[in-house]
This record gives structure tokens, C-alpha cells and sequence, in this order.
């Protein structure tokens, strides 16, 4: 019997085959919301060394009320991998913002203001997203707040987090309930990995949450179980169904692996 999904748009796959095991809208555009991080980290590694130091900059100050934020600050100082512990985990917009600065100055090898930065970037992510095939997604921002023309799919995002997944550091990160520096530890928003939340899924390796209003509630997850390893997404579910619809794909899945 097909799995009972609340969200608008689920798909899982067998991540060493590809195999689609079940899809519901898969291919329909949906705003991705911070799951938009997954190719962020992406063109960053591409781009630095886990080891590089970055300086936070007036980027701090573009913030939206109410916005995913890590605390970020003027002139704090941290590695590449410590902000993308910041950005994949508590899902920080200024982390993600941060990075997109350093990469983009770094690149065209000039100073730039931060929204050209940010701009500059966004050519980046869709010019990765075009390389990995993800084909169905225009990017416009690095972490993913809401924008008409900021967008992806089901299959678009899983796609993505394949290729995120083979990436070693990221792999890392995600799969963590939180994630320490000498003077910060960034909490994994993932409730699957939360030994303490009702939605704990002992089973989970990561990977991303995402929530706008216009977005919904969205979650790209990872699960490995007895050798076989599963991706699954959904988007735009509910506040509680995020989890359940994600749980319920990934046993749906593993009962039908062939």
C-alpha cells in the first residue's frame, strides 16, 4: 500500500541505485526554504578548504525579522567547516550569508558589497545545481528566505543531497545533533537525530530541515540501515507531519528495497 504523505511534494530512492521507490509530485515547483543550504555547502567546498578562516562582515546586519540566525557578529573570525556547522545545523541564514561573501569575493578576487556577493553566489549555486542535474531549480540567495524566483523540486533536492552526501565534511556535519567550536555549539535542528524527540529515528544520517510561511515545513533526511541507504524529501507539510510524513517514507522505503 503507497505511503499516506500530508506534505505536497515526497520522494525517496535507493542512494546507491537511484531507484525512486515512491514519488508524489515530484516534479512540481515548490519554494525549498533552507534546504537551499545543502547546495550552498556545496559551491563552498568546491570553492575552500574545511580549514580556511573566514571574518564576518557587514553581511551581519541583513537580517529578516524573525529569520534562522547562529548569532553571528562584526569581525568574529571562524573556519569554513565551523560556519557550515553553523549553516547546516541551527540553520543559520548569517553563516550562510558569511560564506557566500567569502566565496564570492574570493572568486572574482575583488571586494564586493554584500548583495553583489550574494548575487555572485547565486550564479555559483545555479551553475552547480546545472552540473549535478538538477535542472527543475533556480536559486537566488544562499539560505533559502523566500523569494518568487527561489525554487526547486523533489527530485531537484535529492539530487542535491546525493551529491551533498558524498561530500565527506558535510557528511560529517549532518549526521550530528549538534556541532562544537572552541566557543560555540551549533544544535542540529533535525528532530531525527534528536535522541530526545518523539521523531527520533535511530536510523537517520541527516541531512536538512527547511520552513518559511510559503515554503511550509520542508525536511531533506538520510537513513542507512543494514547496508542500504535511503534519501527522502518532503515539502511543504506541516509543523508535526514533516517528521511523521519523513518517518513514514523511509520505513515505506526500506520495507521495499529490492
Amino acid at each position: 500500500m503507497p505511503v499516506l504523505i500530508e506534505g505536497e511534494a515526497a520522494i525517496v530512492v535507493d542512494e546507491t541505485t537511484g531507484e525512486i521507490i515512491f514519488a508524489k509530485n515530484e516534479h512540481q515547483k515548490f519554494y525549498p526554504a533552507s534546504t537551499t543550504k545543502l547546495l550552498t555547502a556545496l559551491v563552498v567546498l568546491d570553492r575552500s578548504s574545511p580549514h580556511e578562516k573566514v571574518t564576518v562582515g557587514e553581511e551581519v546586519y541583513l537580517q529578516t525579522e524573525g529569520e534562522s540566525r547562529a548569532g553571528l557578529f562584526e569581525g568574529q573570525v571562524q573556519s569554513v567547516e565551523a560556519f557550515l556547522g553553523a549553516m547546516l545545523l541551527q540553520s543559520g541564514n548569517d553563516a550562510a550569508r558569511s560564506l557566500a561573501v567569502y566565496i564570492a569575493e574570493k572568486e572574482s578576487n575583488r571586494e564586493l558589497s554584500s548583495l553583489e556577493a550574494i548575487n555572485f553566489f547565486a550564479k555559483l549555486m545555479n551553475e552547480k545545481a546545472l552540473e549535478i542535474g538538477a535542472t527543475e531549480s533556480y536559486f537566488v540567495n544562499p539560505h533559502g528566505l523566500h523569494d518568487p524566483k527561489h525554487y526547486s523540486s523533489a527530485v531537484d533536492l535529492m539530487i542535491i543531497a546525493k551529491v551533498a552526501k558524498e561530500n565527506e565534511v558535510i557528511s560529517n556535519i549532518v549526521n550530528q545533533a549538534s556541532y562544537s567550536t572552541k566557543t560555540h555549539t551549533y544544535t542540529n535542528r533535525n528532530q531525527l537525530l534528536n535522541p530526545n524527540s518523539p521523531y527520533y529515528y535511530e536510523n537517520a544520517t541527516g541531512l536538512k530541515t527547511g520552513f518559511t510561511d510559503e515554503a511550509g515545513y520542508c525536511l531533506v533526511s538520510t537513513a542507512e540501515k543494514q547496508g542500504q541507504s535511503l534519501i527522502a524529501v518532503v515539502l511543504h507539510s506541516g509543523k508535526e507531519a514533516v517528521w511523521e510524513d519523513s518517518i513514514n517514507l523511509l520505513n515505506y522505503g526500506f520495507q521495499n528495497l529490492n
